[in-house]
C-alpha cells in the first residue's frame, strides 16, 4: 500500500527532516528539488507479485510523494520483457541516509555511480554547484531522460552515457563518490579516483545477504576501509548481476523440520557473518501466504529451502544444516549488530571484519582489478 504524505513532496521533506535522515542543510536543498519532474511518463509501483503501472495521475502522485521507490524502466527498456524492474527513482529515505553518509562540505566534488532518473544529480548540484557533479549512467535512454529533467530544471552537471564501473578518470580525484545501484564488489577504479581522506558511499550485495550500505574512508596508501550502517535494496550493476546457479535436482529432496525462521536469516547482520562461514552460497527470499520462504543454492549443485518450520535439503550437501551452524556460531558471538562489521578493499581484493579492521573474517573476496 502506498504511504502517500498529505501535502505532497513538502510533507514528504518534512517527514524526512522530522525522523532525523535530513539536516536543515540537505533539508532545504530537498524542498528546492521536488522529485516529480524527475519521474517519466510511464512508470511502474514494485509489487510484491510483479510491477504494476502507474495508471492515473492521483495513483502517480500518491507514490511520487511516498517513501518508495518509483520503478522507471522494465528489462533494462526492451519490450516484450517478463516486467522485471531494472531501474527506479530510489526509495526517498534510502535516498536521504546515503546523502547524509556521503558527508558533503562546500566545494566537494562528487561522481555519482548511476544517473537513472536524474533526481539524486539534481539533489547534489542545488546542494555543491553544477561544476562539482559528475554523473555517469550506462543505459542510452535514461541517460537522455536524466539530461533532458536536469536541464529543465535548470541543473547542468556533467553528465556520462556510458560503463559507470571504471569510473571517471579523466576528471579525477574527487571528493566523494556515491554509487546509487547495487555492487558486488567496489572497483579498484573508485578507490584511485578519490583522493585520501574521501569517501565512498555504496550499496553492496552479495550471494548470501541481498543489500547493505558501506561507508568507505579512502586512505594514502591506495585502499579504502569502513563500516556497515544497515541493509540497502538497490537494483545491481548490470555487470554485477548474479548468475543463476544450476537446475536442483529434485529427486535428492529430503525434508525436515527446522527451528531457525526466515526472519533469522534474513537479518542483516547474521547474512554478513554466514555470508564469510558459507562461501558461494546464493540466498534469496519471497513472502506467501504461509509467510517468508528462504531459497539457498550453491554452483555444487546443493540447496534448501525453509518455510514455516519445514525444510527441504537437495544435492551432495546438508546445507540448511550449515546454515543452521552458522547462526548457533554467530549466536556464540552475542549476535554482534550489523554497524559491527565492516569492509577493507585492498588492491588484491576485499576483506570482511568484525569491530576492527585486524579481526578479518573471510579470505580476500574477488578483486575488482587495477
Amino acid at each position: 500500500m502506498t504511504t502517500a504524505q498529505l501535502g505532497g513532496h513538502a510533507a514528504l521533506v518534512r517527514n524526512l527532516h522530522g525522523r532525523g535522515l535530513l539536516d536543515d542543510t540537505w533539508r532545504r536543498v530537498w524542498d528546492a528539488v521536488p522529485r516529480e519532474p524527475f519521474i517519466p511518463a510511464r512508470a511502474w509501483r514494485q509489487d510484491p507479485d510483479g510491477c504494476t503501472l502507474l495508471a492515473s495521475p492521483a495513483e502517480r502522485r500518491a507514490l511520487i510523494h511516498a517513501d518508495e521507490p518509483v520503478v522507471i524502466q522494465l528489462d533494462d527498456g526492451a519490450d516484450g520483457g517478463p516486467g522485471i524492474a531494472t531501474s527506479s527513482n530510489s526509495q526517498p529515505s534510502m535516498v536521504a541516509r546515503s546523502l547524509g553518509l556521503l558527508q558533503v562540505e562546500d566545494e566537494a566534488r562528487v561522481l555519482e555511480i548511476g544517473t537513472a532518473s536524474g533526481y539524486v544529480a539534481a539533489l547534489l548540484s542545488e546542494r555543491l554547484g553544477d561544476e562539482r557533479v559528475f554523473s555517469v549512467e550506462l543505459d542510452p535512454q535514461l541517460a537522455a531522460h536524466a539530461e533532458a529533467a536536469l536541464h529543465a530544471a535548470d541543473y547542468w552537471p556533467d553528465l556520462r552515457c556510458g560503463d559507470g564501473e571504471p569510473g571517471w578518470p579523466e576528471a579525477a580525484p574527487f571528493d566523494r563518490l556515491l554509487a546509487t545501484c547495487a555492487l558486488r564488489r567496489v572497483p579498484a577504479a573508485y578507490v584511485d579516483q578519490v583522493r585520501p581522506g574521501g569517501l565512498i558511499v555504496a550499496p553492496l550485495a552479495r550471494e548470501f545477504w541481498s543489500g547493505a550500505l558501506v561507508q568507505l574512508t579512502v586512505q594514502g596508501d591506495g585502499t579504502a576501509s569502513g563500516r556497515f550502517h544497515g541493509g540497502a535494496s538497490y537494483m545491481p550493476m548490470r555487470s554485477h548481476r548474479a548468475v543463476d546457479g544450476e537446475p536442483v535436482d529434485s529427486r535428492t529432496a529430503r525434508n525436515r523440520r527446522t527451528r531457525l525462521g526466515a526472519a533469522a536469516v534474513l537479518h542483516l547482520a547474521f547474512a554478513l557473518w554466514a555470508g564469510t562461514r558459507l562461501p558461494g552460497v546464493r540466498l534469496w527470499h519471497s513472502k506467501g501466504p504461509a509467510g517468508g520462504q528462504v531459497w539457498a543454492q550453491h554452483p555444487d549443485g546443493s540447496a534448501a529451502t525453509a518455510v514455516a518450520g519445514d525444510v527441504w535439503e537437495y544435492g551432495p550437501r546438508g546445507l540448511w544444516a550449515e546454515i543452521e551452524r552458522a547462526h548457533r556460531d554467530y549466536v556464540d558471538l552475542g549476535s554482534p549488530a550489523a554497524e559491527a562489521f565492516g569492509l577493507t578493499v585492498r588492491p588484491e581484493g576485499e576483506y570482511l571484519w568484525l569491530h576492527g579492521p585486524g579481526n578479518v573474517l573471510a579470505p580476500v573476496l574477488e578483486s575488482a582489478g587495477r
